[in-house]
């Protein structure tokens, strides 16, 4: 064979080597999609919150190892931390972003990218601190779901004024850190007024600031306070639940897992089941819907727990409309 016609069959063969690579890449399935999980709130904390985010997931169809990959980054309840946070996760180039743990990781997620998908796992009053423009249409890049802790503010003194009639003061405890803090606060407020009791106002956003908040609670003339239902509090559950037991002062909350901590009682939606529902929406997007045409999803169950080992040891007695409305009764 001459060496010209050899060299000539050479560039004939790479051509054909180049042109089968690209076929053969080109058949390849797409790349795994890589789910961002920011979360304001603690990894242990929210273990079986993370669980039922994989149960929606599951149920449209991805399973993470199989066919979809997820990278945690937690603040652990320190909001300072979640814009780097979410630069990182956007800097990562996810696929979806979940913002797990109320408005602050949402707020973060949402100021650090407006392409990428975003689900928030649960916010009150989304439209009011500005995530999105509408339930109906969220429009943007953003959508979720909605825990209505701010409108149940009130419903909570409600409660907690029926489970203590003779209370004439209450005070409210709240992250003032946490955006939705302060319209929770209103809330309560407004009942507060209309119920005829004082709403005296605590607040902490560290756990130093806790210690002293519950001191401060002990030294009050209150019949009882209200948890707000915030992500730094969670994170810190079994710390302000030991608080309240050891100053021995009746406290509400916002999520049945206080309760079941050894809380006295509780009155809000379902965390579990957002999650669930957040990870079902992350998966219809990564199917191909767009966040600006799922609309917010909003709670219609509300559950009260009560915890009457807990109500027996601060010398409680719950009245039998409480009893027979309760979800949940912990014995």
């Amino acid at each position: 064979m001459k060496r010209r016609n050899f060299i000539a069959g050479l560039g004939t063969v790479t051509v054909f080597a180049g042109y089968w690579a690209r076929a053969a890449q080109a058949q390849q399935p797409d790349a795994i999609p890589v789910i961002g999980f920011l979360s304001s709130r603690s990894a242990d904390e929210a273990k079986s919150f993370v669980a039922m985010f994989h149960q929606g997931l599951a149920e449209t169809g991805y399973v993470p190892g199989r066919n979809v990959r997820i990278e945690h980054l937690w603040a652990d309840g320190q909001y300072q931390l979640l814009p780097a946070l979410a630069a990182e996760l956007v800097a990562r180039k996810v696929t979806v972003l979940l913002a797990a743990g109320g408005p602050p990781s949402a707020l973060a997620a949402k100021a650090a990218t407006s392409s990428i998908p975003i689900v928030f796992s649960g916010a009150s009053d989304a439209i009011g601190i500005g995530l999105v423009s509408s339930f109906s249409r969220p429009g943007g890049n953003i959508t979720g779901m909605s825990l209505f802790s701010i409108t149940l503010a009130g419903k909570r003194l409600q409660l907690l004024r029926e489970l203590i009639p003779s209370g004439n003061a209450f005070a409210y405890l709240i992250n003032p850190a946490n955006p939705s803090a302060q319209l929770e606060l209103g809330e309560a407020a407004k009942v507060a007024a209309a119920i005829g009791v004082r709403l005296e106002v605590v607040k902490a956003s560290t756990e130093g600031e806790l210690e002293t908040a519950f001191a401060d609670l002990a030294a009050m003339k209150i019949a009882g306070v209200i948890v707000a239902g915030e992500p730094f509090f969670d994170s810190r559950r079994e710390m302000i639940v030991a608080l309240a037991s050891a100053r021995a002062i009746p406290a509400s909350y916002g999520w049945r897992e206080n309760v079941i901590a050894g809380g006295l009682m509780s009155y809000g939606t379902s965390l579990t089941n957002s999650y669930r529902e957040a990870g079902k929406y992350v998966g219809r997007i990564l199917k191909g819907e767009k966040p600006a045409d799922l609309p917010v999803v909003q709670p219609t169950k509300f559950e009260l727990a009560i915890n009457l080992k807990t109500a027996r040891t601060l010398g409680l007695t719950v009245p039998s409309t409480l009893l027979t409305s309760a979800d949940e009764i912990v014995e």
